[in-house]
């Protein structure tokens, strides 16, 4: 019998509890944790095999180095001190622009976040890519104008709303709110509540759906348009909300009063009297909304995300029980970068600004292969796989054997980690001290710290450990007192009240607190992570202490101890705090207080989503007829985390999804290899036809063509997407890529 632990997943954003089994130092056991108190329970099959994330053939155990067309062990100290100096090189000749980070912590793991970022602005870059503007870069920008701080972001209060109106979000398999599927099927069940799901495909959310809209692919701005118009020309827009809660209005309500919206909803292929009945639902119940990446990933994006904000507000939907609320959280997802501040870089090449303070990693590329003098030369990648987990693998590879410098921190020996001149063994989420801050509970707020509970094997250091070991070898920290590192030996208060007095003496240690922290009470506990957690509780604003104090907790200055004491005490975790549902729309920034719904930048094309002009935008190129949902959700995919494919064994885990008509046209069979061929490139795929699909419309799930143990498993879904097909933001279309397919 082994030790039971109990941790949390580190696969997907909610990061359901688990207790691990560990024997002989293996995960031989998994099951969900009934004492998590957030997700009570519920776990995935992804979650359930974790063992296969944390144990297999690629795991990294030492650093290595690139020499000729192989890679040597070399020590942790050759390895800090060749980066550290063909950084220092690089940015000496060619600038800080020249530097960029690649990180951010992914699913699991955020705490490296705060080190690779403040190594980055040491280095005096503002280059930070990562998922974030792979994903919500339109949406959160969006947030940004309306609600005043793009980390702002209202979420479906499930547990009381009557009508969940779901648009582009497949929660059944993709989950992206606690215990999603016992949430949509108690909501399903319930006959006095409404679940009403918009999407091409027969999804499994849609199957639960009292009402599926079956959409036309990248005509969600011609439904959203449509239902706003029909509230608005029947009078059913909540006038009060309006005025007591909203600017701006006024400025864009005729943009929808003479809005076709018959001709809109023909164009999307549905029925007006059944969208007509779906919007005076939506306008008169206590009714929400969750969309995701089918809006994001698709035509309009950001614009969208403006309507459907817009459609809430006037509804009255926005910060009341049962609409969408916004939740509180521990730490901020991001920073608010305004491109509008003059301080705000932007990319030399291709123009592009950060949202939430990341950079669009599908503009990297062109940042590499630019002939700008200040051109991307030198990359950090920590934590993440561009090489499959970004638009444009053959740019990607291209761009990646251009750069004077790669850098990979990593558990595996992924397919980004085999074009680095530099791979640095990072320890896994279950090796290490870690946690995430996902914003996703309402209207407590949790947190779980995840604590080692498997012993390395190797060499490989915390992911904060490697950004403060290679800022120490750079010179971006201040020299350091003994007293500072005696006083670690006296217990955290007495620590605290010395590094008060260093910082005071010694501002510039407030800049790279994170690596201060790291080496001094790091040390004494044996993990930087560890130390950033109780270095953020110490700092913790007003607002965490007025949550904090709801669930418990004493106010005063002794309270960012006592969390951190309670957070360590539970490593199932808890509620840290909660927030005052009777103050929900407090949480907005803007300057009057007031969500702000005239956005111009969106205004022309807001005004020119109009059916004449969509049917001819929608027409297809004769050479690809058909429409590709590029990253498909699936319960066996889970982005490049789980390397060792056995883990789907038996299972048909990697297939393009056809309609049974587009199939018979092709003269195409179920199970048969075929070929998709997009403007990017081509991948070979098994065929599966089902009535699930859309007709014109075909679906890969994303996560695959990973090579693990020298062999490639299946198909590289962005092989397919073209790094330049994307909005104003960055963002993919990878809810729309024209493509064909051919047999083979």
């Amino acid at each position: 019998m082994g030790k039971t632990y109990k941790t949390g997943c580190v696969l997907c954003a909610q990061n359901c509890g688990l207790e691990l089994e560990v024997e002989n130092n293996r995960i031989v056991k998994v099951k969900p944790d009934k004492s998590n108190v957030k997700s009570e329970g519920y776990a995935c099959r992804k979650g359930m095999n974790v063992a296969y994330h944390q144990h297999h053939a690629d795991r990294l155990k030492y650093p290595l180095k690139r020499v000729g067309d192989r890679f040597e062990r070399i020590s942790w100290d050759q390895a800090i001190d060749e980066i550290a100096g063909k950084l220092n090189g690089i940015i000496n000749q060619y600038g800080p622009r020249s530097f960029a980070y690649m990180g951010g912590g992914g699913q699991g793991c955020h705490f490296e976040a705060a080190f690779g970022v403040r190594l980055m602005r040491g280095l005096g870059s503002q280059f930070h890519y990562s998922a974030l503007a792979q994903e919500f870069a339109g949406d959160f920008w969006v947030c940004g104008r309306t609600y005043g701080r793009q980390y702002i972001h209202d979420g479906p209060d499930l547990a009381e709303t009557d009508l969940l109106l779901v648009i582009g979000w497949n929660g059944m398999q993709s989950h992206q709110v606690p215990q999603t599927p016992r949430q949509l099927q108690r909501i399903s069940k319930d006959p006095d509540k409404l679940l009403i799901v918009v999407d091409p495909r027969l999804s499994e959310t849609a199957r639960l759906a009292d009402i599926h809209l079956p959409i036309r692919p990248g005509t969600d701005g011609l439904l959203l348009k449509s239902m706003i118009s029909i509230i608005l020309q029947e009078g059913l827009e909540n006038k009060v909300f309006l005025g007591d809660h909203t600017s701006g209005f006024e400025e864009v309500k005729s943009l929808f009063l003479d809005f076709d919206s018959r001709a809109a909803v023909r164009t999307c292929g549905l029925d007006f009297d059944r969208v007509r009945e779906v919007a005076r639902w939506f306008a008169t119940r206590k009714s929400s909304m969750r969309h995701d990446l089918g809006i994001y990933m698709n035509r309009h994006s950001a614009v969208c995300s403006y309507l459907i904000i817009m459609l809430k507000a006037i509804c009255g939907r926005l910060g009341v029980g049962g609409g969408n609320v916004f939740n509180g959280h521990m730490m901020p997802v991001g920073s608010h970068s305004d491109e509008r501040n003059p301080n705000t870089w932007r990319t030399v090449t291709t123009n592009s600004f950060p949202v939430c303070g990341s950079f669009p990693p599908n503009v990297m590329p062109e940042e590499i292969l630019s002939d700008h003098p200040e051109r991307l030369r030198a990359v950090l990648v920590s934590g993440a796989n561009p090489l499959r987990s970004y638009a444009d693998t053959t740019a990607y590879e291209e761009a990646f054997k251009r750069l004077d410098l790669l850098v990979t921190a990593e558990i595996a020996m992924t397919e980004t980690a085999v074009l680095s001149h530099y791979i640095l063994p990072s320890r896994s989420g279950y090796e290490s001290w870690d946690g995430t801050f996902f914003p996703v509970t309402y209207p407590g707020i949790y947190f779980q710290m995840r604590r080692p509970i498997i012993e390395p094997e190797g060499e490989p250091l915390e992911c904060g450990e490697i950004h403060l070991r290679l800022a120490d070898h750079l010179g971006l920290n201040p020299p350091i007192p003994d007293s500072l590192y005696e006083a670690t030996e006296k217990g955290r208060s007495a620590f605290g009240a010395a590094l008060m007095a260093y910082a005071q003496k010694e501002p510039a240690a407030l800049k790279v607190m994170p690596f201060i922290l790291g080496k001094t009470l790091g040390k004494a506990m044996g993990s930087v992570h560890k130390a950033a957690l109780w270095g953020m509780l110490q700092t913790a604003p007003k607002a965490f202490h007025e949550n904090a104090a709801r669930v418990g907790f004493k106010p005063g200055p002794a309270l960012g101890e006592k969390v951190f004491q309670e957070i360590m005490d539970h490593p199932e975790g808890l509620w840290v705090g909660r927030i005052d549902p009777e103050k929900n729309l407090e949480h907005i920034a803007t300057e009057d207080g007031r969500i702000c719904l005239l956005i111009p930048e969106l205004l022309d094309e807001l005004r020119d989503i109009e059916p004449q002009k969509e049917e001819a935008a929608l027409v297809p190129d004769p050479r690809f007829p058909l429409v590709l949902m590029a990253g498909r959700h699936i319960s066996m995919n889970a982005n490049t985390l789980m390397r060792n494919p056995a883990w789907n064994e038996g299972k048909r885990d990697c297939t393009l999804a056809m309609h049974p008509a587009d199939a018979e046209a092709l003269k195409l069979k179920d199970g048969q290899t075929v070929r998709v061929i997009t403007e990017a490139g081509s991948e070979e795929i098994e065929l599966e036809v089902t009535d699930i699909a859309y007709k014109g419309h075909v679906a890969i799930p994303h996560g695959f063509g990973i090579v693990y143990d020298g062999k490639k498993y299946k198909a590289n879904v962005n092989r397919l997407t073209k790094n330049t097909n994307r909005d104003r933001f960055g963002t993919p279309m990878h809810r729309y890529v024209p493509c064909r397919v051919e047999a083979l």
